[in-house]
């Protein structure tokens, strides 16, 4: 027997209850305006809705939401290209591109490309967080900031040495937190 109205939604207003905040949570991530990230929402809903008038019922209804809110953030890369982030190495001294560069998808390779890497600028936040103070200190001072071993050594009285050792921990800290999201997006 097909669901009453009534049923159909009471059905769409539980699952929107239950999923809104592990969904919005899903999309913040990935979008960094919270007007643009409330508007994929909505769509995600809206289109919830309407599957629910279709037929055929939606298995799994969690998952076929984030896949849905997946798919809205890929079409918003695709509608408007991702702004280039500041170069950072514009005043460096020396034309080393930095480690972090050459991890990170270039902004030009399509809107894939543009979803991997805020995907991974986001895991890269939460990773730098996880290091001690002193290898995140020098890893954002010389890949952020893109300021030199030389400075930072003159600055904090830190032979070069050491901060070469706090930032190779710290590369190799985040290039293994970071290798299976990479790896998911097969860069």
């Amino acid at each position: 027997m097909e669901p009453t109205m009534a049923q159909n939604d009471k059905h769409i207003t539980d699952t929107v209850l239950r999923e809104r905040v592990r969904l919005r949570n899903f999309i913040r991530t990935r979008v960094p305006d919270p007007s643009e990230a409330e508007d994929i929402l909505q769509d995600v809903f809206f289109e919830l809705v309407e599957a629910c008038r279709l037929p055929e019922p939606i298995e799994q209804v969690g998952a076929w939401l984030f896949r849905v809110a997946r798919n809205r953030i890929i079409d918003r890369f695709r509608k408007k290209k991702e702004q280039a982030l500041p170069d950072a190495s514009a005043d460096a001294e020396d034309d080393d591109d930095g480690w972090l560069e050459q991890m990170l998808p270039d902004t030009d390779a399509g809107p894939e490309a543009a979803y991997a890497r805020s995907m991974l600028l986001a895991e890269l936040q939460d990773a730098l967080e996880e290091l001690p103070p002193e290898q995140r200190e020098v890893f954002i001072a010389h890949e952020l900031e893109r300021r030199s071993f030389k400075e930072l050594a003159a600055e904090s009285g830190v032979s070069i040495n050491t901060l070469l050792g706090r930032k190779r921990y710290a590369v190799l800290h985040l290039r293994s937190r970071l290798q299976t999201l990479y790896d998911e997006f097969n860069l």
